[in-house]
C-alpha cells in the first residue's frame, strides 16, 4: 500500500489558506465561468446513436475515488494465449460543434484545471461530467479500440469504431487494488498480468518512467487542506499502460495517414546523460551500465537515496512538447520517455488536443476523409496546448506552496528536521516529513543530496506561499 503522511493546519490558517485559494484561482489567466451561450449550447447538445452497439460487454471506469469526468472504460479478456483489450473513450467529438461556442470556450481553455477548491474544467459540466461522461449504468456513445494482443504482451492488431456501450461498474485505484491483492474475481482481474506485460513491453522499447512520489494537496469534508505523499499503487502503473498502449496506436494511424498531431519528447543529449551520471555517483547510486531506463526501474523505492536520484533525473524528462503534422511527418517523431511514437487521445474531456486526434483516428481507421475544421486548425493546437500546461504548471505550483505555508505557520519559531532532496547553488530543495512540505531553503555547512539537516521556521506569508528558513548548526 502507498506511504501517505498527512499534517493540517490549524483552523485560523485554513481560514487564510481558504482565501489565498480563490484569489489565486480568481488571478488566473483562465476563464472561471462559462459564458451563457456555451452554457445553453452544452444543455442543447446531443450525439448521435453510433451503429455499432456493444452494450453487452461488461466496461469498466477506473479513476480516483469520486470522480465524475470519466473518460474511459475498459474490457478485458483473454483469447487463446493472448487476450482482447477493449478500451472505450467518451465520445466528446460526437457532442462539441466545430465552430460553435463549446469549441471555441474549450480551445480558450486548452485543459481542465485542478484547484485545490475546485476544477476548472475544460467543457461545461453538463458535458463532462454528465452526458459524455462513461458514467455507469447508463448507455453513452463512445470511441472504442479494440486491441488483439499475444502471450507476452506484443500488440497485434488494433482497430478503432463508434459505438453505445455501458459501463457497469465505477471502480476506484485504492478498492481496486485491494480486492486484486485478496485474488478476488471482478473486471480488471486481469490488469495485472496485462499491465505486467505491457510494462516488460515498455522496457524492450527503452522506454523510461520517472515515478516520482505523489505530493497532492487534499480538502477533507470539514474543508480542511492538508498534503499528503503517496507512492503510486501499481494498479495505477497498471492502467496506464492501456492509455500508453491506446497513445501509440492512435500515433501509429495518424503517421501512417500523414497527418495529425503527436506528443513528443527529444532523447536526452550526451551532456545530460554525463551530468545525470556524475549526480548518481555522488549520491552512491552510480548508473554504470545499461538504459537509463532500466536504471531507475531497478532503484529501491525504500533506500532514501532514491528520491535524490529520481529528482536529479527529472533533467533528462525535458523537453516535452506537441507537433503537428500535415503532409511529411516529423523529423523525430518519437517521444523518448515510452520509447515510441506518442498522441494523447485517450482524455478529451478534460484535454483539448485529444478530440483532434480521435476525430482523425477515427477518419482514418474508417477510411475516411480527415475532417477539414480539423485538419486546417492543427497549427494552433501546439501552442494552445503550451499556454495551457504553463498555466496548470503555474496553479499547481502556486497553490503547493499556499498550503504548505498554511502548515508551517504554527511552526514558526520552531525547529524541524529535513532532507536534503538537491542542490542548486546556494539554495537546497529540502523535504520535512511532518508536517508534509518540499520546500527552498539556504544550504546548510556540508550538506549533500540525500543528508539529513534540522531547519529553523523564521515567517511564513500564507498569501504569497513563501516561507522563510535557517539552517540550526549540529551545536543547537
Amino acid at each position: 500500500m502507498p506511504q501517505r503522511r498527512s499534517h493540517v493546519a490549524p483552523s485560523a490558517a485554513q481560514t487564510e489558506l481558504a482565501d489565498a485559494l480563490a484569489a489565486l484561482t480568481s488571478s488566473l489567466d483562465a476563464p472561471l465561468e462559462f459564458p451563457a451561450a456555451v452554457l445553453a449550447e452544452a444543455e442543447q447538445a446531443t450525439a448521435s446513436v453510433p451503429e455499432s452497439d456493444l452494450r453487452d460487454l461488461p466496461f469498466a471506469t477506473l479513476d480516483p475515488f469520486g470522480s465524475r469526468d470519466l473518460d474511459q472504460a475498459f474490457h478485458l479478456e483473454r483469447a487463446g494465449r493472448g487476450f482482447t483489450v477493449r478500451y472505450a473513450i467518451a465520445d466528446v467529438p460526437s457532442f462539441v460543434v466545430p465552430g460553435g461556442a463549446i469549441d471555441a470556450e474549450a480551445r480558450r481553455r486548452g485543459q481542465t484545471l485542478y484547484a485545490a477548491n475546485g476544477t476548472i474544467p475544460l467543457h461545461p459540466r453538463v458535458l463532462s461530467e454528465d452526458r459524455a461522461s462513461l458514467l455507469p449504468g447508463i448507455d453513452r456513445p463512445a470511441l472504442v479500440w479494440t486491441f488483439a494482443l499475444d502471450e507476452v504482451g506484443t500488440v497485434t492488431d488494433f482497430g478503432l469504431e463508434r459505438a453505445l456501450i455501458r459501463s457497469r461498474q465505477q471502480l476506484d485505484y485504492a478498492s481496486t487494488q485491494a480486492s486484486l491483492d485478496r485474488g478476488e474475481d471482478g473486471p480488471a482481474a486481469l490488469l495485472p498480468e496485462i499491465g505486467a506485460l505491457r510494462i516488460a513491453q515498455e522496457q524492450a522499447r527503452g522506454g523510461a518512467s520517472l515515478n516520482l512520489p505523489d505530493e497532492e494537496v487534499v480538502r477533507d469534508a470539514d474543508g480542511v487542506y492538508r498534503i499528503e505523499r503517496r507512492r503510486p499503487l501499481p494498479v495505477e502503473d497498471w492502467n496506464a499502460q492501456l492509455s500508453l498502449m491506446t497513445g501509440m496506436a492512435a500515433a501509429t494511424l495518424m503517421l501512417d495517414a500523414g497527418v495529425g498531431i503527436l506528443r513528443t519528447m527529444p532523447q536526452p543529449d550526451e551532456a545530460a546523460f554525463a551530468a545525470f551520471r556524475h549526480q548518481t555517483e555522488a549520491l552512491g547510486r552510480p548508473w554504470t551500465s545499461g538504459r537509463y531506463g532500466d536504471y531507475l526501474r531497478d532503484l529501491d523505492r525504500d533506500d532514501p537515496l532514491t528520491l535524490p536520484v529520481l529528482e536529479a533525473a527529472a533533467s533528462l524528462f525535458r523537453g516535452a512538447g506537441y507537433v503537428a503534422f500535415d503532409g511529411a511527418p516529423p523529423t523525430d517523431a518519437v517521444q523518448a520517455a515510452i520509447g515510441a511514437p506518442y498522441a494523447h487521445a485517450t482524455a478529451p474531456l478534460r484535454r483539448l488536443v485529444d478530440r483532434w486526434s480521435l476525430t482523425i483516428c477515427l477518419a482514418v481507421a474508417q477510411g475516411t476523409e480527415v475532417p477539414v475544421w480539423a485538419r486546417s486548425s492543427l497549427p494552433e493546437l501546439p501552442a494552445l496546448m503550451r499556454e495551457s500546461g504553463q498555466r496548470a504548471s503555474a496553479l499547481d505550483s502556486a497553490t503547493v506552496n499556499c498550503v504548505e505555508a498554511a502548515l508551517l505557520t504554527p511552526f514558526v519559531g520552531t525547529e524541524l528536521d529535513a532532507t536534503i532532496v538537491s542542490i542548486r547553488g546556494e539554495r537546497a530543495t529540502v523535504q520535512i516529513a511532518e508536517p508534509a512540505v518540499t520546500a527552498s531553503a539556504p544550504l546548510p555547512s556540508g550538506a549533500v543530496p540525500g543528508s539529513a539537516a534540522r531547519f529553523r521556521v523564521v515567517r511564513t506569508d500564507i498569501s504569497r506561499g513563501e516561507i522563510e528558513f535557517e539552517p540550526v548548526s549540529a551545536e543547537g
